[in-house]
């Protein structure tokens, strides 16, 4: 039995996504992963079952990379407006650092994939986020919303700055920036909005 590399499975890896990102799930073949990433295809075995064991592992290791990020330094016991304020930073750093991890869990929510990998994130992001939520309402710092409602008004606008950003431009003009100061004027709309 062949060794493991650390070296190998990281390059199988980072090539792996930037192919999905590029490439979509339907682009996306063991055989041509393992000619970019300069491996023989027996090599990734070693590593997964089969492409789609790959692309779970993928998909679940960058998602739970992305909720760790989210997660960072958040106390659900905090204020919501002190707990919004660090996620939306959490969430505004991780997407502009690693905008690569970004566009590929994009390319997989829109695949079989999803369903299960969100599955494995629901349990103590859920659980967190679920309990920020609920001791916001208790303290009436938080109307009681639809989930998908709280999500949209909540989450939505920053979403749209960091895309924004992350293009370098805005509907009305050609060069823009997301600065803490606008992400910060934005969430104060947010609270005011969410406010019972």
């Amino acid at each position: 039995m062949r060794t493991r590399d650390e070296n190998k499975e990281k390059a199988i890896r980072e090539k792996a996504i930037e192919m999905i990102v590029k490439k979509g799930l339907d682009g996306f073949g063991v055989n041509k992963l393992a000619k970019a990433a300069g491996v023989s295809p027996a090599t990734i075995y070693i590593y997964y079952k089969d492409r789609d064991d790959l692309i779970m592992q993928l998909g679940s290791g960058v998602a739970h990379e992305m909720m760790a990020h989210s997660l960072a330094d958040f106390d659900p016991e905090a204020s919501f407006a002190e707990g919004l304020k660090k996620q939306w930073i959490n969430r505004a750093h991780y997407f502009i650092q690693f905008p690569q991890s970004v566009a590929f869990i994009e390319q997989i929510r829109y695949s079989h994939y999803y369903e299960e990998i969100q599955n494995g994130m629901k349990k103590n992001f859920g659980q967190v986020m679920g309990q920020f939520v609920t001791n916001a309402i208790k303290r009436k710092e938080l109307k009681e919303l639809p989930f998908e409602v709280f999500w949209a008004v909540a989450y939505a606008p920053l979403y749209q700055l960091i895309k924004f950003h992350t293009q370098g431009e805005s509907y009305v003009n050609q060069k823009f920036a997301m600065t803490d100061e606008i992400m910060m004027q934005t969430l104060q709309l947010v609270l005011k909005a969410l406010k019972p």
